[in-house]
């Protein structure tokens, strides 16, 4: 049985639809109207192998703050629905990604628990029209709607754009890991019976 779910978020600032299947094949649609961003969450989609949809109209003419951080509250809890009472995932997910001169880790435990660690400096405050700035802010709404603990860390790198797609396809590769059935594991994987 496929875990999926489906999130709608309407605010005065973003109306979002965010669909997830944990089982896919890594399919992204995705729509934000912020060209960047849609190239991060397509990596974000391939990489992790979960077939990702996202329909996103917000308020631009402001800044692209409010869709990013939307986008990033609405998928978080679309995973954390699809994972259920999370038995018999690994939980833990981890991946160090080369990108020419990038290297980038992230490390994952959807423990219930959210906390972002975020130790990627980008010099540049624009990669594009994208702020660089919203790149955190994205994985801080996603850890506090997922109930992850997320750690990104950019061991070194030059390029902003390099050092944004790693980050991503990092965390992705770590949340694919993560998600995954335990073939050796049953339940729930933590001693305390929940999470």
């Amino acid at each position: 049985m496929e875990r999926t779910a489906e999130i709608t978020r309407r605010t005065l600032e973003t109306n979002i639809t965010v669909r997830v299947c944990l089982d896919g094949q890594g399919h992204g649609d995705i729509e934000t109207g912020i060209g960047f961003f849609d190239h991060m969450l397509h990596l974000l989609a391939r990489h992790s192998s979960i077939d990702i949809t996202i329909r996103c109209q917000g308020d631009l003419h402001v800044d692209q703050h409010h869709s990013v951080e939307d986008v990033g509250l609405a998928l978080g809890q679309a995973v954390a629905q699809a994972l259920g009472d999370k038995s018999g995932i690994r939980r833990y997910g981890h991946f160090t990604l080369p990108m020419e001169e990038t290297l980038a880790t992230a490390a994952v435990d959807l423990s219930g628990r959210p906390y972002l660690v975020y130790n990627v400096p980008i010099s540049q405050p624009f990669i594009g029209q994208f702020q660089s700035e919203l790149v955190r802010e994205f994985f801080q709404a996603f850890a506090n709607q997922a109930g992850a603990n997320v750690h990104l860390l950019l061991h070194y790198g030059t390029n902003s754009h390099h050092i944004a797609e790693a980050t991503f396809k990092a965390f992705a590769r770590a949340l694919r890991m993560a998600v995954e059935p335990d073939p050796r594991g049953s339940g729930i994987p933590s001693t305390k019976g929940t999470l």
